[in-house]
């Protein structure tokens, strides 16, 4: 069983493997595992999705939808289990579109991390590599993400990038 510090954040692009290498440290653990979802199906596709990352998690998981509200999850937590929250890109996507305050959400969600007695690992997407978005709704929410990336990077004990699968110590040893 591997012992992970009290938050690992888990960075990467989409569709490069973070969530199944995030899975597979909170199983490798064998604490009781709750995963935080963010997600919201508003098509078939993205039904499809959720669905595939159910079947790729597999069983033993409590899973919470927390598509607004991660913090109160986390708030919940005992100090003998594990968390995934997977994922602060579709949780900052749904905070901006609600038009909640992102300053004052960003800021609720770091301090239930830093409160949450039990390891949490988070996994968000980097989305700072591509062009410059066309439109100020895209820049917007490009410049939160980016705040919001730094600041789980600086709070975390441990971050890992994964590309094509592969994952690669930003700071810290991997897990």
């Amino acid at each position: 069983m591997k012992k992970l510090h009290n938050l690992t954040f888990i960075l990467g692009g989409a569709s490069s493997g973070k969530s199944a290498y995030a899975e597979g440290l909170v199983i490798s653990t064998g604490r009781p595992k709750t995963y935080i979802a963010t997600a919201q199906a508003f098509d078939a596709e993205m039904e499809e999705k959720i669905a595939a990352h159910i079947i790729q998690r597999g069983p033993g998981w409590t899973t919470t939808d927390a598509p607004l509200d991660p913090a109160s999850v986390l708030r919940l937590q005992g100090s003998g289990d594990i968390v995934l929250l997977d994922c602060v890109t579709l949780w900052l996507t749904n905070v901006l579109l609600a038009d909640r305050d992102i300053s004052a959400a960003c800021d609720d969600l770091l301090a239930a991390l830093a409160a949450c007695p039990c390891p949490v690992v988070v996994v968000s997407n980097e989305v700072g590599m591509g062009i410059v978005p066309d439109n100020a709704l895209s820049r917007r929410f490009r410049n939160a993400q980016g705040q919001i990336n730094r600041r789980l990077a600086a709070q975390a004990d441990t971050v890992v990038a994964v590309m094509a699968g592969l994952p690669l110590a930003l700071k810290g040893d991997l897990p």
